[in-house]
């Protein structure tokens, strides 16, 4: 185990206690992680909402070995002062992460990288290390732990006692979710070997009650003996890093020719299936929370057994009840609960339809031609402007290596065309630009574009916000290499930013995600320089719906703009080439073209 002095800093947001809980529910879940891998990599600071803590509160309400530090939101680093807590910076305040999956994943790696040997930890990320890795704007599990369930308890828990009869939608739909069959890498084989545990029970029960009745003249109780839940022997051996054995490992013919579509489901153990994974450590605080106030009030969890199952199932992972007397969490017991049967589930838990997609595909009335035909007749056609500085170009032999997009790792033709790109955008760019204005350069993977602009323009402050850890490294990598000092770099999904900033920037922001960064720039009332997605069409989330525009709304269904937004890139053969920006005069919603090969809009220059 390495012993050395923290190098990052971890800030959690602080509004009240209840209980033996710290809020918002974010920074218990923080701190219970931090108890359960038993993890000293971080110097921790409480950030109050309000000035009303102290130093006293602090020491007497956050028992355990965690050194808790109280800071106010002015002595925040200033990178950390544009984002959501939680947030961990490192040492120089140039590098943050932000936003509850981002640090709790951190949190994690940092804690195996300090000592190897706690392999159960790393364990958490789960299979490939993908547990709550999905932006929580396009993954609904992601967004359902990460932000609907903690927010769900937050406002039951304040809620007046007539609104707080009912059970939360958002907890209904957990329940939901442990009632689904669980899907794993290697399924397969584990049901084959259920199907199998379940004829060798029922032999064996079979032929204890032969034997029973071969005797003759004694009064015979009869008690079923079930063998253990494959499931759980899966799980708990997974936890203590064994390999999983059984009592029969070769499958009998039979069991191997079993079609796979007949082959039992699995059942879930913990909250993403088999496994004990990041996502119960974010659950659990959260959950009990909400059956401590539910027990308090006297309230009825019949309609929640599968929940109330894993919250058992839960206390007896290794080192759960532990993290939670450090946290002074006084875990329940409950009692166990029958499940009901599948279709009253269903019944009771409807499952939503949040696009309703399919009524509007049966308007669809051909492919984009027809569509464009339609638009047409209404007045509506694709426009394009001329180029606003066609003469301008970046003279790459003259620049550093580090600033070259193929430092980023691409081959030689994608990076000839990122240097065409760029031409473009940072050509934009610097006719907006004034000194001392903040740019941010969102979705900025290897920071093709922020290096450029923090190169170029050294007057001018560059952020660059990307979800993906190992890009975002990569850009920082490039920009030590070039000793830039107005550059900073914040791990985030886009939401978790809220900085005020005078031009936003974005270089094929994938689906969702263009139409989140020109949000962002209106609200902000900043210019945008925007090149969209070039590849994929437009999709619903649950985020956006589609169109977008009053005026498509009116026209055009779901379909037919998505169709259209993707011909408009490949008939006009701009997915290759970026020599066409169009202006676009966008102020309080998006303009009528939905895609176009740069959206361009300095009225927001503020």
């Amino acid at each position: 185990m390495k012993d050395s002095v923290p190098e990052e800093h971890l800030y959690l947001g602080f509004s009240h206690q209840y209980q033996d809980s710290i809020f918002p529910l974010h920074t218990s879940i923080s701190l219970f992680l931090l108890s359960y891998c038993d993890c000293k990599s971080f110097k921790i600071f409480l950030v109050p909402t309000n000035e009303n803590a102290n130093d006293q509160f602090v020491t007497k309400n956050l028992l355990g070995d965690l050194e808790i530090h109280l800071i106010s939101k002015c002595q925040l680093p200033t990178v950390v002062q544009s984002c959501c807590l939680p947030a961990v910076v490192t040492k120089d305040g140039k590098f943050c992460r932000a936003g509850l999956s981002v640090v709790l994943r951190h949190i994690i790696q940092k804690t195996f990288e300090a000592d190897p040997s706690k392999k159960n930890v790393l364990e958490l990320l789960g299979f490939k290390k993908t547990c709550l890795k999905a932006c929580a704007e396009v993954s609904q599990w992601t967004r359902l732990c990460e932000i609907s369930i903690p927010l769900a308890v937050e406002g039951f828990l304040t809620a007046s006692p007539e609104h707080c009869q009912t059970i939360p939608a958002d907890i209904l739909q957990l329940e939901r979710k442990l009632g689904e069959p669980v899907r794993v890498h290697n399924d397969d084989k584990i049901r084959r070997q259920k199907l199998q545990q379940q004829k060798a029970g029922a032999k064996a029960a079979a032929s204890l009650l032969e034997e029973e009745a071969t005797e003759e003249g004694k009064a015979v109780e009869v008690h079923e003996h079930p063998l253990p839940s494959l499931e759980l022997s899966v799980a708990f051996s997974k936890l203590r890093v064994q390999e999983v054995s059984h009592a029969v490992n070769r499958e009998a013919p039979l069991i191997r020719r079993t079609k796979t579509s007949d082959l039992p489901p699995l059942d879930h153990v913990f909250a993403e299936g088999l496994y004990f994974t990041l996502a119960d450590i974010v659950l659990l605080p959260c959950i009990h929370q909400f059956l401590v106030y539910s027990k308090k009030q006297g309230k009825d969890l019949v309609n929640l057994p599968l929940i109330s199952s894993w919250y058992q199932r839960v206390q007896q992972v290794p080192g759960v009840k532990k993290a939670a007397d450090k946290c002074n969490m006084q875990l329940l017991q409950l009692p166990e609960l029958i499940p009901s049967p599948e279709e009253h589930r269903e019944d009771f838990f409807p499952v939503p339809n949040d696009f309703e997609e399919e009524h509007e595909d049966s308007q669809f009335i051909g492919g984009p031609r027809p569509t464009m035909t339609k638009l047409m007749e209404r007045g509506i056609e694709a426009k394009f402007s001329p180029h606003p500085c066609p003469d301008w170009t970046i003279d790459w032999t003259i620049l550093p290596a580090a600033v070259n997009p193929g430092e980023g790792k691409m081959s030689r033709d994608r990076a000839l065309r990122k240097q065409q790109q760029l031409n473009n955008l940072v050509a934009a760019v610097k006719k907006l630009a004034k000194p001392g204005d903040m740019i941010v350069d969102f979705c900025s993977g290897g920071g093709h574009v922020g290096i450029v602009l923090a190169h170029m323009m050294p007057s001018c402050q560059v952020v660059l916000i990307e979800n993906k850890e190992l890009s975002l490294m990569r850009a920082k990598d490039r920009s030590d290499e070039l000793g830039l000092s107005n550059i900073s770099f914040i791990q985030a999904n886009l939401d978790y930013f809220n900085g005020t900033f005078n031009i936003g920037v974005a270089l094929h922001a994938c689906g969702v995600a263009t139409d989140m960064v020109i949000e962002h720039c209106i609200k902000a009332r900043a210019a945008f320089v925007i090149s969209p997605c070039c590849y994929g069409f437009i999709q619903n989330t649950m985020k956006f719906k589609y169109p977008r525009s009053h005026q498509f709304k009116e026209i055009l269904s779901y379909k037919e703009s998505s169709v259209w937004g993707l011909w408009i890139l490949i008939e006009h053969g701009l997915q290759k080439s970026v020599t066409t920006l169009s202006k676009l005069h966008l102020w309080s919603q998006r303009a009528v073209l939905q895609r176009t090969i740069c959206l361009w809009a300095p009225q927001f220059r503020v």
